[in-house]
């Protein structure tokens, strides 16, 4: 693509927020019940935050896009979303252990955050067998594009991007770019260029 044909524009999603009667309704039902909540918080309808919201912290000024699903599955679970995150529509956050997600961070719809798994030993019913979990954690300004999965145990690096689809099951460093199943570094995001 030549260069001088794109065009640059600015992000809507902050600037096209809904603040109807019904959303600002909607988000205060929820926020009420979280640990702790910024200033700045703008949840859409349809977000949900499931069995122990008490364990939940947004930092100042997150964006919860609509379908969005949080769900700390164990009373000692935490999930932690650090200021300026966007995170998109229908994306899923599970967390047994940890999840935590840096500032200024954009995660677009459709994503998978879990960080259990079930034991698959041969011989015994998978839903009997006990599960493991490992804390993911999203340092700040990273880019994690539609569809993408992030499995237990996994650190995405500061800057990081990670590709539309990919599958993340290990460590992702520091401004790395990564795509695939699993996801594997293809790039690195370089100063001065976009």
């Amino acid at each position: 693509m030549d260069s001088k044909n794109v065009v640059r524009r600015e992000s809507g999603v902050r600037k096209y927020q809904s603040r109807s009667f019904l959303q600002r309704y909607h988000q205060w039902r929820l926020l009420r019940r979280l640990g702790a909540f910024g200033a700045g918080v703008f949840v859409e309808q349809d977000v949900s935050v499931w069995r122990h919201p008490e364990r939940v912290r947004l930092g100042n000024n997150v964006i919860l896009k609509e379908g969005v699903r949080i769900c700390p599955a164990h009373e000692n679970a935490e999930i932690e979303i650090g200021d300026w995150t966007t995170v998109g529509y229908q994306t899923y956050l599970f967390a047994t252990s940890q999840i935590s997600i840096g500032k200024n961070c954009l995660i677009a719809p459709f994503c998978y955050f879990v960080d259990a798994n079930h034991g698959i030993r041969r011989g015994q019913i998978i839903r009997e067998q006990p599960m493991s979990a490992a804390p993911i954690a999203v340092a700040d300004d990273v880019w994690i594009g539609v569809g993408a999965v992030v499995l237990k145990g996994v650190s995405i690096g500061e800057g990081a991007v990670v590709s539309a689809g990919a599958v993340v099951s290990s460590d992702v460093p520091d401004y790395a770019i990564v795509s695939g199943s699993p996801a594997k570094v293809v790039g690195e995001r370089m100063e001065g260029r976009s």
